[in-house]
């Protein structure tokens, strides 16, 4: 580990107070002002169009004509409402829809201004970030816009990071998908914390005797180092001192967990809400979303109202044979984001956690000889929590027509469905945003530098 990150990570460690050392009334304002939000990436490209299909009879017949017999058989659409479906692999989302907590946002992508057909076709070949996101349809590169909300991959910051370095004390942003450019800001980077199975403790200074002996004889030196005089070896030994003390009082929360199908004892309502990590709960985006709620359960060690979280699932990039695939990964998520919602219900805190979707792009209209679709540019996102304004749509539906209005499609790009976003990246961050920090929306430009050029700044799907 190099030095700088070294000192980011311990010094993040040392904002986490222990429970014993968190008082009674920061607990409370805590639980009285609390927010988080909670980012699912769904790395590869996720189909948008298959997990949410229309559902009018005009709508899903120009659908199906495309998609032939990759498109979701009518019988096996669950309806949302009057014009929207839902893949049924994904069916634990109907009930958070049914009790209006879950939106879609239909044809979010990276964008720098509003662009119609004749603009796109006009700028493709100019690469001027001025008037089009860089490297459409790349993987890499579109990751890299939907973390840092700009259209410009060379930011190395991200808008989980920006957003929360607004908020007074800066919250870190907590990882359990490894390091992610969306919790980086100018001055840190996000908290990457492990699963159950993982120690959050230096390898061989804990457990064993010896081991016990090493770890005494480390505290004595970064005391010894600590009085040296200097104030840069002081800052430095009080840090790494702090980062040890945090990591024992965190490490046994991180390692708590259903065992076999049975409940876990320290946190019974989170495991119920989770099916004990049994059947499509148990999977790696379950994981890291039960990890979730238990550092939302122990926000009071974290000494600040507001946490942003990042979990990831990768997978989506289905070239080839996408129907059964897709299907599985949309059962992982789909169960994962509902244990989340009822555990937040179950802690009373639902009305303060938004978790939402983002992808690198959606996948193409028309199916390729492959059984699977190619990359795109817009997709659907949905968005979950008790302050979500649900059972409705936001923003809108692409026309469903090959080389139509709202078709990416010039000699370059070609004649496949790569829908021109309708609503841009920018305004669904800065809605996330507000829900997250209303009293900081007026400096949102800041976080995503294209959002003065659109002219709607909240899309309205958040309660502030």
């Amino acid at each position: 580990m190099n030095r700088r990150l070294f000192l980011s990570q311990a010094a993040a460690l040392t904002s986490i107070g222990a429970g014993a050392m968190v008082c009674t009334r920061l607990a409370h304002a805590q639980a009285a002002d609390y927010r988080a939000l909670v980012c699912v990436s769904l790395y590869g490209g996720n189909d948008g169009l298959n997990m949410l299909p229309p559902a009018s009879d005009a709508r899903y017949a120009q659908y199906a004509a495309v998609r032939g017999d990759l498109a979701i058989p009518r019988g096996q659409v669950l309806q949302l409402d009057d014009q929207l479906g839902l893949h049924p692999a994904a069916a634990p989302l109907r009930a958070i829809w049914s009790e209006g907590r879950m939106a879609v946002v239909h044809n979010v992508g990276p964008l720098v201004r509003p662009t119609r057909r004749s603009d796109f076709m006009a700028w493709e070949s100019l690469a001027d970030t001025a008037k089009l996101p860089m490297s459409l349809f790349s993987h890499s590169d579109q990751q890299a816009l939907w973390e840092n909300g700009t259209a410009d991959t060379m930011v190395r910051s991200g808008w989980g990071g920006r957003l929360s370095a607004l908020v007074a004390g800066s919250p870190q942003v907590i990882s359990f998908a490894g390091n992610a450019r969306f919790g980086k800001s100018a001055s840190r980077s996000e908290l990457v914390l492990p699963l159950p199975s993982s120690e959050l403790a230096i390898k061989g200074y804990s457990g064993t005797s010896q081991s016990n002996a090493r770890r005494a004889a480390l505290d004595a030196i970064f005391a010894q180092s600590g009085a040296s005089g200097s104030t840069m070896q002081n800052r430095l030994a009080a840090l790494q001192i702090e980062a040890m003390q945090r990591g024992d009082a965190l490490g046994p929360v991180l390692k708590q967990a259903p065992s076999g199908g049975s409940p876990d004892p320290a946190n019974p309502e989170i495991s119920a809400a989770f099916g004990n990590m049994t059947g499509s709960y148990n999977s790696s985006i379950g994981w890291q979303m039960y990890q979730v709620a238990k550092v939302i359960k122990q926000r009071a060690m974290f000494g600040s109202g507001r946490q942003v979280f990042f979990v990831s699932l990768p997978g989506f990039d289905t070239h080839a044979n996408q129907a059964g695939q897709h299907a599985d990964l949309l059962q992982q998520v789909s169960h994962a984001i509902a244990g989340l919602y009822a555990a937040t219900k179950a802690m009373g805190v639902a009305d303060r956690v938004t978790t939402f979707t983002q992808s690198d792009f959606g996948r193409t209209f028309r199916r390729n000889a492959s059984g699977g679709t190619d990359h795109g540019w817009g997709n659907a996102q949905i968005v979950v929590g008790g302050a979500v304004i649900g059972a409705r749509a936001y923003g809108t539906f692409q026309s469903l027509e090959l080389g139509g209005s709202d078709d990416a499609a010039t000699n370059l790009s070609g004649n496949h469905g790569r829908w021109i976003p309708t609503t841009s990246l920018s305004q669904y961050g800065a809605t996330l945003a507000k829900g997250f920090a209303p009293d900081l929306a007026g400096s949102f430009d800041s976080v995503f530098p294209d959002l003065r050029n659109f002219p709607v700044r909240d899309l309205g799907f958040l309660q502030a």
